[in-house]
């Protein structure tokens, strides 16, 4: 059982270390789009970072929420009711975040391999253009 010592740690702890708040709108629909692409990353498990919030602190060490699972770990058995859910968020976020930077190193290297062809003048500027747009529509976001 934790004594007031141990939750008045744990309170300090939560309070500078937060939470995963999981993805707004917009990164929701933009991870959405990147999945129906097949271009996602999927670098954590959500499923699993919320059944590994049902351990003490699991979910949010799972999540790279260090101090975070140290709250929740000091608060367990409380956390399960949140930790499954805070842990699905950072599994996201993660996800998110890994998959803008592989999108992003993708446009970048096939942008670079246009630009070859065009300076090489295997292609003219028209059919740069147009494979540009292509690119362009291709990392687009679905917006």
């Amino acid at each position: 059982m934790p004594t007031a010592r141990h939750l008045i740690a744990a309170a300090l702890i939560a309070l500078t270390t937060g939470c995963a708040s999981g993805l707004n709108s917009v990164q929701e629909q933009e991870l959405g789009y990147y999945r129906a692409q097949n271009l996602d990353v999927r670098e954590k498990s959500p499923g699993g970072a919320a059944a590994l919030g049902l351990l003490p602190g699991g979910g949010s060490f799972y999540g790279r929420a260090y101090g975070y699972g140290i709250a929740n770990l000091l608060l367990w058995p409380l956390s399960i009711l949140w930790d499954p859910i805070s842990g699905y968020n950072a599994a996201e976020s993660i996800n998110y975040q890994a998959t803008r930077a592989h999108v992003s190193r993708l446009k970048k290297s096939q942008m670079d391999a246009l630009d070859n062809q065009l300076i090489s003048e295997e292609i003219d500027a028209r059919q740069y253009a147009m494979q540009k747009r292509k690119i362009d529509e291709k990392f687009s976001n679905g917006y």
